[in-house]
């Protein structure tokens, strides 16, 4: 199956379990597969034959406006919303890190990572 990868998208943006990571925000990285057929778009060169990248970023930066507690929740909503808008997308497999979280301790990210 093919893929489409949209990777190291940066957002800033106020999600945590804490009130003050709501208040002061932080950096997160989302890297996005989309797995569908492309055949068609390989022969046709048009864009309503896959999915449009700009739209895509535009969603997750949508999604990412949305505070929210928990990075399992922010996944599901952008999962759930690119595929309501593009159903031909057969499954998506999504890593969101939060970077340099408020953990005691020197940590780079956290991330989950979701496959649905």
């Amino acid at each position: 199956m093919e893929c489409i990868e949209l990777k190291k998208m940066i957002f800033y943006a106020r999600h945590g379990v804490m009130e003050q990571e709501r208040i002061v925000g932080n950096k997160y990285r989302i890297d996005l597969k989309l797995f569908l057929d492309l055949s068609k778009a390989v022969e046709s060169d048009k864009i309503e034959d896959t999915v449009n990248y700009a739209d895509i970023f535009g969603t997750v930066k949508e999604e990412m406006a949305i505070p929210s507690y928990l990075l399992e929740h922010i996944a599901g909503r952008i999962i759930r919303k690119i595929k309501q808008k593009y159903p031909t997308i057969q499954k998506i497999k999504i890593r969101l890190a939060k970077l340099n979280p408020p953990i005691e301790g020197e940590i780079r990210e956290a991330a989950v990572i979701i496959t649905e």
